[in-house]
């Protein structure tokens, strides 16, 4: 078996993921939980943080690398930000030690974009950047971050030059839970309805002013003509992604097209939406992308400083 060179983590604030990583990058094992930022900060993130290194029998002297919300005003170390423009090279050189630790802990900082008229920060999706896009990235390119919370990057030569976050996922849990609209899709089961879908992603897309308009028509034409819960639901979420992409794809769009960076339901949820609008994606895999980025930040680190990699 490889040895390990390092332990990579990707702290959100309402899940956990940690791998166990050889020098070349590869998993040798995984954990994922639901202790998130808020969890652990009640838990504590040093105990959280070991239990799971337990697990996995990591070695004491074993260094950490997390990204994430751990690194957030309220998580375990204040990890600051890298101001826009910023050199996703950057992000590197600001990692914060975690004090106080007999291991060697670190924790990436986020990108801040201190504009008075669109200021937005970002955690994590930094590292998904870097994993994708690499130190030495030439040209532009427009990435999609589908989420809770979804991001949308210019990234120019290697450097986030201006980026935008869209409340999409959130939105959809609160309106489909919380609203009227909640006895449209009750009961709504798994089956997928892609016309619905896609509908709603092209209404919104055209109309985006009429967002909340559109959002009543689950419950509306439903009452009216009939449907069933999924459909429903699928109007919902098309709406809500559709009016994401009506303002993410506003400015200029590269000729390569926009890089989706994604996984699992999201992945096919926003893949099916820029179908719908004949827009060209190249698909990344996050879990991918943030594992590579942080094995690429941990051999930055600990090549350069009393630590180095295995």
């Amino acid at each position: 078996m490889t040895d390990p060179a390092f332990v990579a983590v990707d702290w959100g604030t309402s899940s956990f993921r940690l791998w166990l990583v050889d020098r070349t990058g590869h998993v040798l094992a995984e954990r994922r939980s639901g202790e998130g930022m808020l969890a652990a900060a009640k838990a504590g993130f040093p105990g959280v943080l070991q239990s799971h290194l337990a697990a996995v029998a990591a070695p004491a002297d074993l260094p950490v690398l997390v990204c994430g919300m751990a690194g957030a005003k309220t998580g375990w170390v204040e990890a600051g930000y890298v101001d826009t423009p910023a050199p996703l090279s950057a992000v590197l050189k600001q990692a914060a030690r975690v004090p106080g630790e007999a291991r060697d802990i670190r924790i990436l900082p986020g990108i801040a974009q201190r504009d008075k008229v669109a200021p937005d920060v970002m955690r994590g999706e930094e590292t998904q950047l870097l994993g994708a896009l690499g130190l030495h990235a030439a040209g532009e390119a427009l990435v999609c971050m589908p989420g809770t919370h979804s991001k949308w990057v210019r990234v120019k030569d290697g450097t986030v030059a201006h980026f935008s976050t869209f409340m999409t996922g959130e939105l959809f849990s609160v309106v489909s839970r919380e609203t009227i609209l909640s006895l449209a899709v009750a009961g709504a089961d798994d089956a997928e309805d892609v016309a619905s879908f896609k509908a709603a992603v092209k209404a919104a897309y055209e109309a985006p002013a009429f967002a909340a308009n559109l959002l009543f028509t689950a419950r509306s034409r439903q009452l009216l003509f009939g449907g069933t819960p999924a459909a429903a639901r699928e109007t919902l979420s098309g709406t809500l992604i559709g009016a994401e992409l009506a303002a993410g794809l506003s400015g200029t769009v590269p000729k390569a097209g926009i890089m989706l960076i994604a996984s699992g339901r999201l992945a096919d949820l926003y893949r099916l939406a820029f179908d719908a609008l004949s827009v060209n994606v190249n698909p990344i895999d996050a879990d991918e992308a943030v594992r590579r980025g942080l094995s690429m930040a941990a051999a930055a680190i600990w090549t350069k400083s009393e630590g180095s990699l295995r």
